[in-house]
């Protein structure tokens, strides 16, 4: 029997029919995105907010259980992923401490590290995850969010079996940063993009136009794949990075 320590700490977020284990096709990572440790775990126990994830990984590394892995948390919203909707039915949301973004980004603290590491290869043996459907909510939902962030460490997971990364040589990868891409090329990238997984064609009520939507779209990309930067132009090393993936 496999077993993990985690600590109970319960939320009432989550809908109240079942699942079987065989819907668990997807681990998807966020970041809590607020100043304080104890403010987001109040904000994900707490009735009014309607938010929750299954796990949360403290700044010390404790795992705290939210919600049984059988029952849906309510982490993803609006997402998208392989023409899947609505991500919340087929995954399972582990939650990290970082203040995100908006209040000075930090890198994930070692202990983190290893309890992403700990929790996320006992749910990718109980669940049969395949590498392809671990994700960052920022993959699922680039219009609205930046999660878990260019500072996440998908490579360092890559190479303990976790998730997916390209297999093409830094080096050279360098010297195509930057170079600009063409009309064609673009097209190419978003293809790419759309075998990957993410979905290309944005909500209608977003009222943004084509160039913005490429730029919000390969931010995302660039956060999980280039994390080195990230500013939404598409140039050689994305096209290649794509390609490679794709």
């Amino acid at each position: 029997k496999m077993s993990l320590k985690t600590i109970l700490n319960y939320s009432p977020n989550f809908s109240s029919k079942k699942r079987s284990s065989k819907q668990i096709k997807f681990i998807i990572f966020h970041y809590t995105g607020m100043k304080s440790e104890s403010a987001a775990i109040k904000r994900l126990t707490n009735t009014k907010s309607e938010v929750s994830s299954h796990y949360f990984i403290k700044k010390n590394g404790e795992i705290n259980s939210l919600v049984p892995d059988l029952y849906i948390a309510w982490h993803a919203g609006v997402s998208f992923w392989k023409g899947i909707k609505s991500l919340n039915k087929y995954s399972i949301g582990i939650e990290i401490t970082n203040p995100g973004h908006a209040h000075n980004y930090k890198k994930f603290s070692l202990r983190q590290i290893n309890s992403i590491l700990k929790l996320t290869k006992f749910l990718i043996k109980k669940y049969k995850i395949q590498p392809k459907n671990i994700l960052g909510h920022s993959d699922i939902a680039p219009h609205r969010k930046k999660d878990p962030g260019e500072k996440f460490p998908w490579k360092y997971l890559y190479q303990n079996k976790i998730g997916i990364w390209h297999s093409l040589n830094q080096n050279k990868l360098l010297k195509l940063r930057g170079l600009k891409t063409n009309k064609i090329e673009k097209k190419n990238f978003m293809k790419n993009l759309f075998k990957i997984g993410y979905k290309l064609n944005f909500e209608k009520n977003l009222k943004i136009d084509k160039d913005k939507n490429l730029k919000i779209i390969s931010k995302a990309f660039q956060r999980r794949f280039r994390p080195g930067v990230v500013n939404g132009i598409v140039d050689k090393e994305c096209l290649a990075i794509s390609q490679n993936l794709a």
